[in-house]
């Protein structure tokens, strides 16, 4: 039976502080200890209340202590935060025993190497993307697969998913979706100049290396939505599988392929 959690709250609205005291006082008579708003060094769990993007705010951090994550979703679209608010006291009950079931999903690690400095080292649970400022000119990438040179993709910019991240940006720029059992990544060109420039799926053994070739405009590099670096001529983003998974709790009630009906609107099946 779990003892100590941390209790992460998207503060935007009314709500969230309500739903937030709901939790803490459920934890309370299951005499669960909970430091909201930071991880503590005795954490055994994370419990996120938002969206996505707040589960992703503090995925890096729950891979790297190994700590698991589960995702309460107040919102949005939620591909991530996989729990209702309706379902929540049945979930927080049978995380608190031990009962639910966990996804291992792949992290991301995106290394940026520049010339004559230290190089710095981002994960990502969903997406790593290389992309022009708002107002810039085309870029030009080029890209390796291992040791074999790839393509150049010329455009807005280039995303590099996962599995769990391909029904998020990747899914928009028109990439596939990828189940999150795939042992694989996904390379999605952001408006590429040539017609000829498509999705492509690598086996998640591979690193891809990025080389920025023209860098007359602002380029960023942004990591599960946030900022990373600039990104200059000559700079070089490496992108591999990191060692290990994130510990994805699971929700209870539905499985990946109802969540994906919910979420993009798809028509419920009749057996004949």
């Amino acid at each position: 039976m779990l003892k100590h959690i941390s209790l992460i709250i998207r503060h935007e609205t009314e709500l969230p502080k309500r739903t937030g005291e709901a939790v803490q006082e459920l934890f309370r008579k299951y005499g669960v200890s909970v430091t909201e708003g930071q991880i503590s060094p005795q954490t055994e769990a994370i419990v996120v209340l938002g969206g996505d993007g707040t589960l992703l705010h503090v995925a890096g951090k729950a891979y790297r202590l190994g700590i698991p994550l589960l995702g309460i979703n107040l919102g949005g679209l939620g591909f991530l935060t996989e729990i209702h608010m309706d379902e929540m006291e049945q979930a927080l009950d049978s995380l608190i025993s031990g009962t639910l079931e966990m996804d291992r999903r792949a992290i991301l690690s995106v290394t940026v190497k520049v010339p004559d400095s230290k190089s710095s080292t981002y994960y990502a649970l969903n997406e790593a993307v290389i992309s022009k400022g708002p107002l810039g000119k085309i870029i030009t990438l080029s890209t390796w697969a291992d040791t074999s040179f790839l393509t150049t993709y010329r455009g807005d910019g280039l995303i590099v998913s996962t599995a769990t991240g391909s029904t998020a940006y990747n899914l928009s720029a028109g990439g596939p979706i990828l189940h999150p059992g795939i042992k694989g990544f996904i390379l999605t060109p952001i408006c590429p100049f040539a017609l000829n420039a498509r999705p492509l799926i690598l086996p998640s053994h591979m690193k891809v290396a990025i080389q920025i070739k023209n860098a007359s405009e602002k380029i960023n590099l942004i990591v599960d939505g946030r900022a990373g670096q600039e990104l200059s001529e000559g700079d070089r983003v490496e992108v591999q599988k990191a060692k290990g998974y994130l510990k994805l709790i699971r929700s209870p009630l539905r499985d990946y392929f109802t969540i994906l009906r919910e979420k993009l609107g798809w028509a419920k099946g009749v057996w004949i």
